[in-house]
């Protein structure tokens, strides 16, 4: 009965021990003589590499973002410079429906000039027009031209102008004036929302 219940034992240790090595991931060696199952993972030392993979990813989404805010820097301000040039040169020729035509449509347009305030496209356009009749002449300094770019809609200009002016048949004087012009973009494009005067002329 010793025998048998023995052999019993046996015959059921080896069985159980055949299902676990059956349900036991098999070992393997590598050639670096390291060892490792199945059932091991490549998640501790994957995680590393996928977060540089997102961490690359993110820097690059930056790197495309503060590109293209550079980008449209620099076109904002060639805009600007491009617009402000046409409102000199239609000030330069005299050209009132030109020049009214660049001022913003709006009871808030304001030119402040000689401790006079001027508000409205209409009347801003008539005091240009008077103006006119004598010698008024403007030559920017466009190398001293900064542009702020107050939002997508909104720019803000400063820039030293040189104004020639003098009423009809009297003669003409040079005036240096460090000048203030906002812009505003609607559907119709930028127009000269305010000009306004600075008293120190010198740019730091």
């Amino acid at each position: 009965m010793d025998k048998a219940f023995s052999s019993e034992v046996g015959t059921g240790s080896r069985e159980e021990n055949a299902s676990k090595q059956k349900t036991r991931a098999p070992f393997r060696f590598h050639r670096n003589g390291k060892g490792s199952s199945r059932n091991s993972t490549m998640r501790p030392s994957g995680r590393p590499a996928w977060r540089l993979v997102r961490l690359t990813a993110v820097l690059a989404v930056i790197m495309m973002a503060a590109a293209g805010g550079q980008a449209s820097a620099a076109a904002d301000e060639t805009e600007a410079r491009v617009f402000f040039t046409k409102f000199v040169a239609a000030q330069n020729a005299h050209d009132v429906n030109s020049v009214k035509s660049m001022l913003w449509d709006s009871p808030g347009m304001l030119w402040f000039g000689r401790n006079v305030e001027t508000r409205g496209r209409d009347a801003v356009a008539e005091r240009f027009g008077e103006y006119y009749q004598g010698t008024w002449h403007l030559e920017p300094d466009m190398s001293q031209f900064h542009v702020t770019v107050v939002s997508n809609d909104v720019m803000q200009i400063l820039v030293p102008i040189v104004f020639t002016r003098g009423l009809p048949g009297q003669p003409s004087q040079d005036n240096k004036f460090l000048i203030s012009q906002t812009f505003v973009h609607d559907a119709a494009g930028w127009h000269v929302a305010a000009i306004m005067p600075i008293a120190n002329t010198q740019l730091k």
